[in-house]
């Protein structure tokens, strides 16, 4: 019997995020209960549970850009700052448009980090 975790994410909200995810061919969205999407072993965005809250990887001057336009602030989870990443504000996930150069811009920098060793499977 499958134990397969499930997302408590509203449906709408994964559709959204999958819908922005699929504007770059070259990115995979990975990920059932938090949908992320990684590059050489360097998550670059994630879909968080249970509310669905959108967090972008971003470098450090479009990081700052994005924060004093959106006002926003860095992303936390579970109780921790995650310095790089900008907390999407809600209303901004459904313009997949205007996000989109966003997400590309994380992709770009996500690819220029040092690569994480792969988990080898037994």
């Amino acid at each position: 019997m499958s134990t397969k975790k499930k997302s408590h994410i509203a449906p709408g909200k994964i559709a959204l995020y999958q819908k922005l995810v699929a504007t770059i061919p070259d990115i995979e969205r990975k990920g059932a209960h938090n949908p992320y999407t990684s590059v050489n072993g360097n998550m670059f965005s994630l879909l968080h549970s249970p509310d669905g809250r959108l967090a972008l990887r971003l470098p450090e001057d479009e990081r700052e850009k994005f924060l004093k336009k959106h006002k926003t602030a860095l992303f936390e989870a579970y109780g921790m700052v995650m310095k790089e990443y900008v907390a999407v504000p809600e209303a901004l996930l459904a313009k997949t448009k205007e996000l989109q150069k966003y997400l590309a811009i994380s992709f770009v920098y996500a690819k220029t980090l040092k690569p994480k060793p792969g988990k080898k499977k037994t």
